[in-house]
């Protein structure tokens, strides 16, 4: 490939690595991504719909007890998920990342069920259970998809695999954003229309689990866990090469080499990783990192428009009946710039460019949609259309949307699958996600009181925070991309922190010419070795 797809690769790779089944194996693990996104983005306009209020008895309260039910099935969900990602931590050293996949999917398909069988006799109870449920299985899922993937996947296209875990939740939303809006428009409002979108909940959940008893154990997990003829059989399957082949025995050497540094620092089991922690003063930094750049994914205001997105275009002056479609829009130019994000920029224009292009962006697009609602007070004085400022801040919106979604939206779980040792990734990874569900709990609660207290000071809030993000991305994240897992470690012994990936690859080009100078030298000398002895 060339141009745009261009693949920088950290040593001389076979074509073969880049074959289908690690692709997918990428989509199926995705499924799990999939199911996320479609319940984050179908529950915030299912809610509002004629039908579930009055099956509910929403419509006979008053607003602050409606919007606190709203508040509490979307957040008992994401309570759910910050325990989960807690758990996995514990379920993936023990039981292994394929097994960890099976029991997200049935948790969440359990969860599905039960939010299916509540009505109004059986009360919000049944619901609030599902919903508990499904973010049980979203928070085991959000774990463990980012490091199934990280861990399969070639040094080159590692952050465009890792990149299929947010396109999946993407296109998860964008489809919830969609049939919410084919819902309304052509199914009266009963029971069937508002079960629908709950229903449909199954059918990522379902592809999932049936593509989790297909998928192949990362053999990463498996070299740790001292299974090394599965090991070997699975990378040689996932890499489509023999176990003799160069670039395996080069792979296997640098995980060997990982895991023996592994030993003599953190060690292995399931307590080390915590006793690391406070012996190496830099993993706690590591992780402090990994989760800041989740609460800067929050504070960008993302959360607040997936749940809330009718409350969003509002507050811009935006009239009911168009509510839902121009929802549905945004679902559309997420998925959109969450594919381009995919294929020709977190591998090429880097991670760290992509935080930084995001953080200046979507800071002035805030800005502009804040001083719209300020000058303009759109919900003080209603009209029948949108006016030439409202346009524009319609428009501030979606390049909002379209720069947002292909920098701060996906690009944290891309750098926190491949921030961390690998003895210390799974509970990082647990740690990193948790932090991701509780920011996300803090601002899915609050965002209804927020509007209602700050008006349009919400998005200066959501503007400044984006400005400080760009410093903290500048002087504080390296760039990871083209770096293998095995040397993480070292990229942040480089300093400055803007110039660390060029120095370390340098000294990695280096040592791979002088391993493979010295492969033939051993060649060399065991040939002239058996010659003298025949």
């Amino acid at each position: 490939m060339g141009g745009i797809l261009h693949l920088v690769e950290d040593r001389p790779t076979p074509p073969s690595v880049y074959n289908w089944r690690v692709y997918v194996l990428a989509l199926v693990a995705s499924c799990g991504s999939n199911m996320i996104g479609y319940t984050s983005a179908f529950i915030g306009t299912t809610v509002t719909l004629t039908s579930f209020r009055k099956e509910f008895g929403l419509d006979q309260m008053s607003t602050a007890a409606s919007d606190l039910i709203s508040e509490n099935i979307v957040s008992l969900f994401i309570a759910g998920a910050f325990f989960g990602a807690l758990f996995t931590y514990g379920l993936s050293h023990w039981i292994g990342r394929k097994h960890c996949l099976m029991i997200a999917s049935a948790t969440f398909a359990l969860g599905s069920g039960l939010q299916c069988g509540a009505n109004h006799n059986r009360g919000l109870g049944i619901l609030y259970a599902g919903r508990v449920l499904t973010g049980l299985g979203t928070g085991v899922a959000s774990n463990i998809v980012p490091i199934y993937l990280s861990e399969l996947a070639p040094p080159a296209i590692r952050g465009r695999l890792v990149g299929l875990y947010e396109l999946g939740w993407q296109i998860g939303g964008m489809l919830g954003f969609w049939i919410n809006y084919g819902v309304e428009q052509h199914i009266e409002p009963s029971k069937e229309q508002w079960i629908i979108p709950f229903a449909i909940q199954l059918i990522p959940s379902g592809l999932l689990f049936l593509g989790s008893l297909w998928i192949r154990e990362s053999p990463r997990w498996l070299f740790l866990h001292d299974r090394r003829a599965q090991a070997m059989k699975n990378l040689c399957w996932i890499r489509q090469l023999d176990a003799t082949d160069i670039y395996v025995t080069e792979e296997v050497a640098a995980i060997d080499q990982a895991y023996e540094n592994q030993r003599a620092t953190v060690g292995f089991g399931f307590w080390k990783p915590f006793k690391a922690l406070g012996d190496r003063p830099n993993l706690i930094w590591r992780l402090f990192l990994g989760c800041m750049l989740f609460f800067w994914q929050n504070g960008s205001g993302i959360n607040a428009i997936n749940y809330y997105s009718p409350t969003i275009f509002s507050s811009i002056g935006v009239q009911d009946n168009t509510v839902n479609l121009l929802t549905g829009v945004f679902g559309v130019v997420k998925a959109v710039m969450t594919f381009i994000w995919l294929l020709f920029l977190v591998d090429q224009f880097g991670r760290r460019n992509l935080l930084l292009v995001g953080g200046i962006t979507g800071s002035v697009c805030m800005w502009a949609i804040g001083a719209y609602i300020y000058v303009v007070e759109p919900q003080e004085h209603p009209t029948d259309h949108l006016n030439g400022g409202g346009i524009a801040a319609i428009f501030f919106f979606y390049l909002w949307t379209a720069v947002y979604t292909p920098t701060w939206n996906g690009t944290p779980w891309v750098i926190n699958s491949e921030f961390f040792d690998p003895n210390f990734r799974s509970l990082a990874q647990a740690c990193t996600t948790a932090s991701n569900w509780l920011f996300n709990f803090l601002i899915s609660r609050f965002t209804e009181q927020m509007f209602e207290a700050m008006g349009y000071g919400v998005y200066f809030f959501f503007a400044a925070l984006s400005f400080l993000a760009f410093f903290f991305a500048f002087f504080l994240i390296p760039e990871t991309s083209g770096i293998p897992l095995e040397k993480v470690d070292r990229l942040f012994e480089q300093k400055p922190v803007w110039k660390a990936n060029k120095k370390l690859k340098e000294e990695l080009k280096e040592e791979e010419e002088q391993f493979r100078f010295d492969i033939k030298d051993q060649a060399v000398h065991q040939e002239n070795k058996d010659e003298e002895s025949a």
